[in-house]
């Protein structure tokens, strides 16, 4: 939101400009709307806007990201004066991101060099809001909300959908993106347009992904780490639970290197470090922004669960971190909740050798800390 007031959200990326570009802030607005019990009527007057406004804002009729810059923030300041939760705030604006990303890549003429999502690497907050339509999970700050006060008239969608069209374009310019980024200056975009294809559903999609994973020829370290998690990644989300286990054998275990790399990744995707970065060197590097871990071990401590695809991986990554931030198991609310889930899991049938092996180290660190 850095340019003048004169220019939109979507810059002048011509068609990507137009259609239905409004569609996951503008399904967020309603959210708010509704959590607030407000009515579009209301609303609009609070926001000193037309009814038809806000319903065209709501359905991506008129996308809130063709709203001038300088006029949004005024529109978020009073947005805010409503005393909307900040998570929802936080929601909206990551909203308002993922639009932009969604339109540039359903837009046919933009090139593949002009791609935003070669730019910055993507954390948690907008990878969620952004595979809100592809995967019809809401992103946490919709999860937990109760039930709106007022009903909603008529039927709505659940969430912002994607027409069938959108949906192939989408899956075949991220397809198309992946094939063609090759080289050290396109790895990340390359590396988070097989993240998104993970996404799609036809039966030969974790094929085409494995295969062009394998057919990736690092140059470096970080970037053959990278691959090789990115790998056992969408493995875990297709219910592959070898090729994670074998990651964490070979590239974490028994090498410092990899065990920093994978806290620094999971930091950064949390938000424990707040400074966006530009590339993934900031993984490989010691000096890079200093984080507590707190936010960290309790994303870590949700996902021990023996049927999440990722469980070996947060077993795994639970016990490194407890190695170099010991200091976590004696307060806050993330140390709590791991006491409460370690007997659960370890009841648990699922679990692997190694993963079991770690939990009990877990529970053994927890109980010299209560000593």
């Amino acid at each position: 939101m850095r340019a003048s007031p004169q220019r939109t959200l979507t810059g002048s990326q011509g068609s990507a400009s137009r259609g239905r570009n409004g569609l996951i802030s503008g399904y967020i607005l309603r959210v708010i709307r509704e959590q607030l019990g407000y009515t579009q009527e209301e609303t609009a007057g609070q926001l000193r806007v037309s009814p038809d406004t806000i319903a065209g804002w709501e359905t991506g009729r008129r996308p809130l990201t063709s709203v001038p810059v300088g006029q949004m923030l005024v529109i978020r300041s009073r947005v805010m004066q409503l005393h909307t939760p900040p998570a929802l705030l936080q929601a909206l604006e990551r909203g308002l991101e993922a639009d932009v990303l969604l339109a540039t890549v359903l837009d046919d003429e933009v090139p593949i060099e002009e791609n935003p999502l070669g730019v910055v690497v993507m954390q948690r907050e907008l990878a969620e809001v952004l595979a809100w339509p592809l995967n019809q999970v809401p992103p946490r700050p919709i999860r937990s909300l109760p039930t709106p006060p007022r009903p909603r008239r008529g039927p709505a969608p659940s969430g912002p959908e994607l027409t069938a069209t959108e949906r192939a374009r989408f899956f075949g310019h991220m397809r198309r993106t992946a094939e063609q980024a090759r080289g050290p200056e396109q790895f990340l975009l390359r590396r988070q347009a097989l993240y998104l294809s993970g996404y799609d559903t036809p039966s030969d999609n974790a094929e085409w992904l494995a295969y062009q994973q394998r057919t990736e020829r690092p140059g470096d370290w970080l970037t053959s780490w990278l691959n090789a998690r990115s790998v056992a990644a969408v493995a875990a989300r297709h219910g592959d639970r070898d090729r994670m286990s074998h990651f964490i054998d070979s590239a974490l275990l028994d090498d410092d290197a990899g065990e920093a790399a994978n806290l620094a990744y999971w930091a950064y995707w949390v938000g424990e470090m707040t400074t966006p970065q530009l590339s993934d060197d900031f993984i490989a590097d010691r000096s890079s922004e200093p984080w507590s871990g707190d936010r960290l071990l309790a994303h870590l401590v949700d996902g021990l669960a023996p049927q999440h695809g990722y469980v070996d991986l947060n077993i795994h990554s639970v016990w490194a971190l407890l190695q170099v931030r010991p200091n976590l198991l004696r307060s806050g609310a993330a140390g709590s909740a791991l006491r409460e889930r370690l007997p659960i899991m370890l009841d648990s049938r699922e679990l692997s050798a190694r993963g079991r092996r770690e939990l009990d180290s877990i529970r053994y660190a927890i109980r010299l800390a209560e000593a």
